[in-house]
């Protein structure tokens, strides 16, 4: 089956900051990098990629993933980045390609809180 693509913009002054604190993170099993320079960075996962890009006002992320696994992963990137920005209230709304509806994460979400020191098994892969 044909990838689909979904995006996220959320809006933040710290774009940069945590964009690429998401791809050091998240990259830390698979790889990932982030551009200082180009403010802009990458994610691999094992079953999607995901792109950061930061502008003065916005953090852009997108998810690339087959439609069996598309939401995993926009929780994976989405979560990550509502619990580093906690005090900023984000709110990670999802667009698919494909016309589907997205996920939404917000720290007031149950998966929100992992236990400390537990990873999820999508952050293995």
């Amino acid at each position: 089956m044909a990838q689909i693509t979904s995006t996220a913009v959320v809006p933040t002054d710290r774009a940069a900051r945590f964009g690429k604190q998401l791809a050091s993170h998240l990259g830390r099993r698979n790889g990932g990098e982030w551009l200082d320079d180009e403010q802009r960075g990458s994610v691999d996962f094992v079953e999607a990629t995901a792109a950061l890009a930061a502008s003065p006002d916005a953090l852009t992320l997108t998810v690339d993933a087959g439609p069996e696994v598309i939401e995993r992963f926009e929780q994976v990137v989405g979560r990550h980045l509502v619990r580093f920005g906690r005090d900023a209230g984000f709110v990670v709304t999802w667009t698919r390609s494909d016309g589907t509806p997205g996920s939404e994460q917000r720290f007031d979400d149950p998966d929100d809180r992992p236990e400390a020191g537990q990873t999820t098994k999508e952050e293995q892969r």
